[in-house]
């Protein structure tokens, strides 16, 4: 971890939902790259032994929903917990191990340099080593021409919930999280109240258990659905 963050308080925010076979992992590479971190992780209602096997890891803490929020409502928590503890920076690291806690370093240091209130780690900066279906990228790259043009940011993977946020970014979204589509709707939001977002190349890998909900066939309706929410988050008055 870059020497002038040692002192700072850090909290590692994992999202889980039915993720029993690959919390472990992702919690003990947390701990390896990350040692000076909090690591919270928020169990979506999850039907399986997630939280269970969460607890198992010592020195973790994990808070378990009464019912399934979805991953906005997940992270929301998450962003309550680090506002409450009056963290520095808070980390979201997906439950399914596709994020490599390793590349959290390219995060910090980007902000760092940037000044930035948030950090996307893409998946498709300067990096080629993860790639997705067909009809992902093209949502994707549909997402990229319409930031483009609503707010004027250039962002290659506004999907990716690999990040870093600082106090700002925090205290704003403990308060306002979107609900339905998160990622890219947040960036709106930061957007709109005058915060900076910026990304940085990371690699990612495929998930080793489990499967993605957005299948090629709801690739689609996702997609669609996912503009009318950038389009309302984008006309909707700041908070």
């Amino acid at each position: 971890m870059e020497q002038g963050n040692l002192q700072r308080k850090i909290l590692i925010v994992i999202p889980a939902f039915n993720e029993q076979h690959n919390i472990s992992k992702v919690i003990y590479d947390v701990r390896e790259s990350i040692p000076d971190s909090d690591i919270l992780v928020i169990n979506d209602c999850s039907q399986d032994a997630t939280s269970a096997t969460a607890r198992k890891s010592e020195g973790v803490k994990v808070v378990d929903l009464p019912y399934n929020l979805g991953i906005g409502g997940a992270v929301q928590t998450g962003f309550m917990y680090a506002h409450a503890h009056d963290y520095d920076f808070m980390v979201q690291i997906d439950g399914d191990g596709q994020h490599m806690p390793k590349e959290v370093d390219k995060l910090f240091l980007t902000m760092s340099r940037t000044g930035a209130d948030m950090v996307i780690g893409s998946r498709f900066l300067d990096i080629k080593s993860f790639r997705t279906s067909w009809t992902r990228r093209l949502g994707i790259k549909v997402f990229y021409v319409l930031f483009r043009l609503l707010i004027q940011t250039k962002v290659t993977d506004s999907t990716s919930g690999f990040r870093i946020y600082n106090r700002k970014s925090i205290q704003l979204l403990s308060k306002h999280y979107p609900d339905d589509y998160p990622e890219p709707d947040a960036i709106i939001l930061l957007k709109k109240h005058g915060l900076h977002i910026c990304e940085v190349g990371v690699e990612m890998r495929q998930r080793e258990h489990g499967s993605s909900s957005i299948t090629p066939i709801k690739s689609p309706y996702y997609m669609m659905k996912v503009i009318l929410s950038i389009l309302f988050s984008y006309t909707r008055t700041r908070w």
